[in-house]
């Protein structure tokens, strides 16, 4: 059963009515309505992982939309692409930390886009870690906000599976595979 201690899934993917609420409730200070997880398995060690996440100023180095992170202690600012070449900002602060295993989240009254979330990382063996993110948002102008997300593939849903897909390139191999040249890479191959 998703969500179960021998499951991998996230329980976001639960097929139980009762799902959602279990969810909500596992996030602390838990801040939007609609709810999105995804997990991925990375050959590393949970240590290793939870330390380049938990400082937040790595994260725009494989989160796509994320433009800069401010870090101010258990605070930071957030600013993130929004689709129409807009930016959204939010301050934010942890809520739960605890080493090795989980941190979480919850943004600031006044944020463009209320959000709380978590990012937890459970011993695979073998395998290495489980990663599995976790995020509640309201998205700005509610259900056309998320339309319109979905639109400019700005949605959280689908960020979530990319950001973590290239956490997992970045941690394994020390790269992240892209399928378009950087300026500096068309340069090269002109000359």
């Amino acid at each position: 059963m998703p969500g179960t201690a021998d499951d991998d899934a996230p329980i976001a993917t639960s097929k139980r009515h009762d799902a959602a609420t279990d969810l909500t409730d596992s996030l602390i200070d838990g801040k939007g309505g609609a709810i999105t997880a995804r997990a991925v398995t990375i050959n590393r060690p949970a240590a290793e992982l939870y330390a380049y996440w938990r400082d937040l100023s790595n994260l725009p180095s494989f989160m796509d939309n994320v433009v800069s992170i401010a870090l101010n202690g258990e605070r930071s600012h957030w600013v993130v692409k929004a689709p129409g070449g807009k930016t959204v900002e939010w301050d934010a602060r942890v809520t739960e930390d605890r080493p090795n295993e989980l941190l979480a989240w919850a943004s600031e009254e006044g944020a463009d886009v209320s959000n709380s979330g978590r990012i937890e990382f459970r011993d695979a063996g073998a395998r290495g870690t489980v990663v599995t993110a976790t995020i509640a948002y309201d998205p700005p102008v509610g259900v056309v906000g998320k339309i319109i997300a979905k639109m400019f593939q700005r949605e959280p849903a689908i960020q979530a599976r990319r950001d973590l897909r290239r956490f997992k390139q970045l941690m394994e191999t020390g790269e992240i595979a892209t399928s378009s040249w950087t300026k500096k890479q068309l340069e090269e191959e002109r000359a």
